[in-house]
């Protein structure tokens, strides 16, 4: 909104400074961080009110979780708040992809947030069935696929981009959009499943956010592309506005979030924000990069999918309790231990995802 005051610069003052997008991400992320900051204890205050027994804990996960009743849920709508007023605020509105990101960050958000609704009012960890969840993320995803496909650049509609080979590409035609459905709701239920922990999910979408931010604003910049040799995807360089908005936002809620936790973030902010994570993927077209920036996400999904599926063939476990993040609780280490080195990790895989811009 504010990048139209542009249009009152002479060139020389201080309204050209909102042509820059690196300034408008700088004022977006503080934007998002003091927000955050001012909103968040009214929030808990408000969601630990109208809650009163907060988020259910499941009675067959570690014993230290029993100590978190009565935490109150739902604390992913300050970091969903906190993006849509910097990103609004900050972002060129003209910009399609801003849309594309937003409409499935809002969309999976609300679809999180009917979860977290149901399980606080009934009092029991299901929520909303698995298959709608299911259902209503894949049409907010193949909406948002087809929306990519139609604005990106003629002669990478329907690509597969990958790393590492300069130039490569991989025609999926029709199928584009299915595959793109299937990054877009992979990444949010592998970022839902990973937030079990004070702090956990949150670190890491941080990570991935900001480093498929300073991909977008690569891949959006005709230079630095054709330096790098990827792909240029003209107008992506604004998704940056909106990754600082989320890194702000994140971090003014990991204030409250830190151990121990006096606010979940709930499906609502887990679901909006892995779903922001696959939409800004498809939206650059590194869709495999995000596979390795949010590896942790991905080891976390596979841990669960591997359990189910050895369990039901077998009647054993391969971990003590899936996802994986509680298999190092069940031997033993101490909750802050495995955040810690979880958010390690997943700066290692970021920074191997950024070399991959490099490694042509």
């Amino acid at each position: 909104m504010l990048y139209w005051l542009t249009g009152l610069s002479d060139g020389g003052d201080l309204f050209n400074l909102f042509r820059y997008i690196t300034f408008r991400a700088g004022a977006a992320f503080f934007t998002a961080l003091i927000f955050g900051f001012i909103f968040g204890r009214p929030l808990i205050n408000l969601l630990r009110r109208k809650q009163k027994k907060g988020q259910p804990i499941r009675t067959d996960g570690p014993e230290s979780h029993f100590a978190k009743a009565g935490t109150p849920t739902m604390g992913g709508l300050l970091i969903l708040s906190a993006i849509l007023v910097s990103t609004l605020l900050w972002a060129r509105l003209d910009n399609p992809y801003v849309w594309i990101v937003l409409g499935v960050t809002y969309g999976f958000g609300l679809i999180g947030f009917a979860d977290d609704y149901a399980k606080v009012t009934k009092q029991n960890t299901k929520g909303v069935s698995s298959r709608v969840r299911f259902l209503l993320g894949l049409a907010i995803a193949a909406i948002a696929g087809a929306a990519a496909a139609w604005v990106h650049p003629a002669e990478l509609t329907g690509q597969l981009a990958l790393p590492v080979f300069k130039d490569a590409l991989i025609n999926m035609g029709i199928f584009f959009i299915p595959f793109s459905m299937i990054v877009i709701v992979g990444a949010a239920n592998a970022v839902n499943l990973t937030d079990g922990l004070d702090g956990l999910a949150i670190g890491p979408v941080m990570i991935a956010g900001g480093t498929l931010g300073a991909i977008a604003y690569v891949v959006g910049r005709s230079d630095f592309s054709a330096y790098l040799g990827v792909h240029f995807v003209p107008g992506t360089g604004e998704i940056l506005v909106f990754t600082a908005a989320l890194i702000g936002g994140g971090l003014g809620f990991l204030w409250y979030n830190a151990p121990p936790a006096a606010v979940f973030m709930g499906d609502t902010g887990s679901l909006a924000l892995g779903g922001a994570l696959g939409a800004i993927a498809v939206c650059t077209k590194h869709e495999i990069v995000l596979a390795i920036v949010g590896g942790l996400f991905v080891v976390e999904a596979l841990s669960v999918i591997i359990q189910v599926l050895y369990f039901k063939r077998t009647g054993k476990r391969v971990f003590l309790m899936a996802p994986i993040h509680h298999h190092f609780e069940k031997k033993g280490w101490a909750e802050p231990q495995i955040v810690i080195r979880f958010w390690i990790i997943s700066l290692i895989l970021a920074l191997i995802g950024l070399a991959t811009l490099k490694l042509r």
